[in-house]
């Protein structure tokens, strides 16, 4: 049996290095490490690889560190639209919502509709309104709030009035380098591709995923990216489990999450060959930014990018836990 195997992520982008602060940067690692021993407790008491993943995902919804929850950023209305999806690779069960304002933790609404629902996705109100009958909480919008996210959303209409998807390196870097105090996060808010996954493989060798985020910062009100696309931003089968985060509109164009399993199930390339090709080629081709971490049955997991960093961690029951930020 394969050893159980949790991995998580919280975005990618571009590195400010002009402006990096040690305590800063430890701020990202000790959630990551936190989240990744929750979900890898979940593993070793016996818990299945769904489990896993929704409490991984949910406890980053929980952390204003990240673009999911509480911390999520704004759409040029200045409100709040957040997405997330699960899915249960052994039974290819699902369940997303889209563009929900008043549910606290979105990736729970999701399980809600894979557990107790017929369908596979709600949108807006109705996903609202399925998710507080099943008992979930809601919340203000004021909830998802903090300045730093208000902050960016600022820059991103005075800079052009348009979402807030990437800048090159260099003007990210003058910018992080004009940060008082030199406190910038280890990748630059104003570049990130803002979403949070996990994906893990029990005991029994059973794979599941999920992926949550709050969208484009500025993006146009009812933009629904890939968060919530099965298939695009997360995807699990009996072959592999994968969440993605990135440029969402280029990983549902190339159905990006599916095509790693597709490839090894067809062409019969490994986890890594068919992650690495997705990321570092078709993505590419067409503009595409961003990363994935995937894992097989055999617990085998990679976590690819093509830009400069990805938040990012590994747990394997019974071993310590790894994070990275960096290329």
């Amino acid at each position: 049996m394969p050893q159980a195997v949790i991995a998580i992520h919280g975005g990618a982008g571009t590195i400010t290095r002009a402006a990096m602060d040690a305590n800063r940067e430890r701020e990202y690692t000790t959630a990551l490490e936190q989240v990744l021993l929750a979900g890898q407790r979940v593993l070793a008491d016996g818990g299945s690889a769904l489990d896993a993943v929704t409490e991984a995902v949910r406890l980053l919804e929980e952390c204003p560190l990240f673009n999911a929850g509480r911390g999520a950023v704004l759409t040029n209305a200045g409100t709040y639209e957040l997405d997330a999806a699960v899915m249960n690779g052994a039974t290819l069960d699902t369940g997303a919502v889209a563009c929900v304002k008043r549910v606290r933790n979105p990736v729970l609404a999701a399980r809600a509709v894979l557990d107790h629902s017929e369908h596979v996705l709600f949108a807006a109100e109705g996903a609202e309104a399925f998710a507080e009958a099943q008992g979930l909480e809601l919340v203000a919008p004021e909830y998802y709030f903090t300045q730093a996210r208000h902050d960016q959303w600022v820059r991103a209409r005075a800079s052009s009035g348009m979402a807030l998807l990437d800048h090159d390196a260099a003007t990210l870097a003058a910018q992080a380098a004009q940060v008082a105090g030199g406190a910038a996060d280890p990748i630059d808010p104003d570049s990130k591709f803002g979403t949070v996954g996990a994906v893990a493989c029990d005991a029994a060798g059973n794979l599941a995923a999920a992926t949550s985020t709050g969208g484009v910062t500025n993006k146009q009100v009812g933009r629904v990216g890939d968060t919530p696309i099965v298939g695009a931003g997360c995807y699990a089968d009996d072959v592999a489990a994968v969440s993605a985060t990135g440029t969402g509109e280029m990983f549902i164009r190339t159905v990006a999450a599916y095509d790693v399993s597709a490839q090894m199930r067809y062409a019969g390339l490994s986890l890594e060959e068919s992650a690495r090709r997705v990321v570092m080629e078709k993505l590419p081709a067409i503009g595409g930014r961003g990363g994935l971490i995937a894992v097989d049955r055999a617990g085998n997991v990679t976590l690819p990018f093509n830009t400069e960093g990805m938040y990012r961690g590994v747990a394997r029951v019974g071993e310590p836990v790894n994070v990275w930020i960096y290329g």
